[in-house]
């Protein structure tokens, strides 16, 4: 496999990445609560994809741009029903390479964890902040680490057995950097693929220090789209930053 970098999982995946993970994300729920946030204002989406949050987002009358550094991704976001429409920069998105400010910056679905250094996931914080208008909020969708998943740094997980296909996760689990480095193995009677992703978790509690650092503070925290109250015991957050 050639080094991983930030296209790397967005240029193996995007074939097949609706149908996988399209049942398990909530985008009613999301696109509802991300217009509200955008107040009428402009919107940018971090690692926009495939565009199944931006394309019904845009439909509700925000104006969306976005960012991404997978080709192949976003050639899939072209292929919808106006998904062309959309003004979206080509690359990581660390850095937050796009012009002008924005009432609402969003990334969802776990993809802020695909910056896989705490210093580039502060960084992109900070670039964000230069981009949000003065009443602007940065959302982020993440799940609540979990190391107890892991036994002695590692795991294997049986995702599907059928007749003629079987999935498996292989991963393993540095807790020194929070680091995870994974691969979806899809075994057929064709071949086997491989997805490989790698992810840098942070918890609530230091994205919120992250959010510090760059001058923000945190405004509101559920545990789902809805609004769902968050809790010791949630397994994932929406949390929204916005200036004090």
């Amino acid at each position: 496999m050639d080094e991983y970098n930030a296209a790397t999982y967005g240029d193996r995946i995007a074939d097949v990445y609706d149908a996988w993970y399209e049942d398990l994300f909530d985008t009613e729920g999301a696109v509802d609560l991300l217009a509200r946030l955008a107040d009428g204002g402009r919107a940018l989406e971090l690692a926009i994809g495939t565009g199944r949050v931006a394309v019904p987002l845009a439909g509700a009358g925000v104006e969306v741009h976005g960012i991404d550094a997978s080709e192949a991704m976003v050639a899939r976001l072209r292929a919808r029903p106006n998904g062309a429409d959309i003004p979206v920069a080509i690359g990581d998105f660390t850095d937050v390479d796009v012009d002008g400010q924005f009432s609402l910056v969003y990334v969802a679905f776990n993809t802020f964890f695909a910056l896989t250094s705490q210093k580039d996931q502060v960084t992109c914080f900070r670039n964000v902040v230069e981009h949000l208008d003065v009443d602007g909020v940065f959302v982020i969708e993440a799940f609540v680490p979990d190391p107890t998943r892991f036994d002695r740094g590692q795991r294997v997980d049986v995702g599907r057995v059928e007749p003629d296909e079987v999935v498996i996760d292989a991963s393993r689990h540095d807790s020194v950097s929070q680091r995870t480095y994974a691969t979806h193995i899809v075994i057929t009677e064709h071949g086997t693929r491989l997805f490989p992703v790698q992810i840098r978790y942070a918890w609530p509690s230091e994205l919120d220090l992250m959010a510090e650092l760059a001058g923000l503070v945190l405004k509101e925290r559920w545990a789902g789209w809805r609004g769902q109250p968050f809790t010791s015991s949630s397994e994932a957050h929406v949390s929204v930053y916005g200036r004090p």
